[in-house]
């Protein structure tokens, strides 16, 4: 199954260098900028826009958060019951999608780019993808990733239960990836790589913004290692449903990924990202790479990756959370062992949620 990716993944990539092998380098209307193909020029005015007036002139905060979410949410809208994937239909149709259960919150992130749609020469699945994919650039560590255009504009809206729920079993959650996109088993892991930078809301409402690791400003793999320490899960109470108790205080786990984390079909995969950043960038970039296109024909988009700045580096390494150690891992994998890690200095700490935009 992750030969079939890596190999999906290396055909599209073919596709980019051909598409931008076959084009000339054209200046651009604005005086400054070149780029591999003229429909990549207005993206630059875009991507200024959005650094400075969205992402807060370049930071990795709620917004770029919640904007890479809405990547998600709206190109998972795609499988045998409808719906046409990467197309924009959950902020075309917003009154619809945003009443789904599952999409509850992502209004704020569609009100707030608004502005900028409108500013801006550019369909709307093109614009969603455009900004998950530019603001994660801010994150050390985060990969580069890749930016198509040409989709046309959502005709209808996407269907409900199309965005797997926290407290769906690890069955439901893997056959509604499998119906969205063939996504393997292990492509599933790859795509909750995105939690590395993620918070919620509502999940639990007593609680906005609380991170879902210690480290949300950072994309790198402290998230595969907290996830698999010892936490307890909850009833199910309309508060907390969906939600695992973590040992972390002012850190928040879904059920899905504490269940995905200890699944016999799942559970090495995720324990091979840890301390392993190199991996997670590769992992991730491959199955945004096929999460963004859902819906659309390859053949048909125009790559304009090269708008993407290389994301800052990140050199730390994975570790312990003060007062952590091995023996607090619930290790689910058995053909490997947990990997060894040094454990933070000082007391147990709470973890700060994430400010609001």
């Amino acid at each position: 199954m992750a030969f079939k990716a890596l190999a999906a993944f290396l055909t599209l990539a073919a596709f980019q260098v051909a598409n931008a092998a076959l084009t000339r380098r054209v200046a651009c209307p604005d005086g400054v900028n070149t780029a591999t193909n003229a429909a990549c020029c207005s993206l630059f005015a875009l991507r200024d826009d959005l650094q400075q007036n969205l992402f807060d002139n370049g930071q990795c905060g709620e917004d770029v958060h919640e904007s890479l979410r809405l990547t998600f949410h709206d190109a998972i809208g795609i499988g045998s019951n409808g719906g046409g994937g990467a197309d924009g239909s959950i902020a075309i149709f917003e009154d619809i999608e945003t009443a789904f259960h599952a999409n509850a919150g992502i209004d704020e992130i569609i009100n707030e780019q608004k502005p900028f749609l409108a500013r801006h020469n550019i369909t709307v699945g093109d614009f969603i993808q455009f900004a998950g994919a530019l603001g994660v650039s801010n994150c050390p560590g985060a990969p580069r990733l890749p930016v198509f255009i040409g989709r046309p504009n959502a005709v209808a809206p996407a269907p409900d239960k199309t965005v797997p729920e926290p407290f769906d079993s690890v069955d439901t959650i893997l056959a509604r990836f499998a119906d969205a996109g063939n996504f393997s088993t292990v492509e599933v892991v790859w795509l909750l790589i995105s939690h590395t930078i993620a918070a919620a809301d509502l999940v639990d409402p007593t609680i906005p913004g609380t991170p879902f690791d210690s480290t949300p400003e950072t994309f790198d793999t402290q998230f595969f290692v907290e996830t698999q320490l010892k936490g307890t899960l909850f009833p199910g109470t309309a508060g907390n449903q969906g939600e695992v108790e973590s040992p972390l205080q002012g850190e928040i786990r879904l059920q899905s990924d504490f269940e995905l984390a200890r699944d016999s079909r799942t559970a090495c995969e995720w324990q091979s990202f840890v301390n392993n950043q190199r991996k997670l960038t590769n992992r991730f970039q491959a199955v945004f790479t096929k999460m963004t296109v859902l819906g659309n024909d390859v053949n048909s988009l125009i790559d304009c990756s090269e708008l993407i700045p290389e994301p800052p580096a990140f050199t730390g390494s994975a570790t312990f959370p003060a007062g952590f150690s091995v023996n607090d891992v619930e290790q689910a994998c058995e053909a490997t062992p947990f990997p060894t890690l040094a454990t933070d200095p000082g007391p147990v700490t709470s973890v700060a949620p994430v400010p609001p935009s």
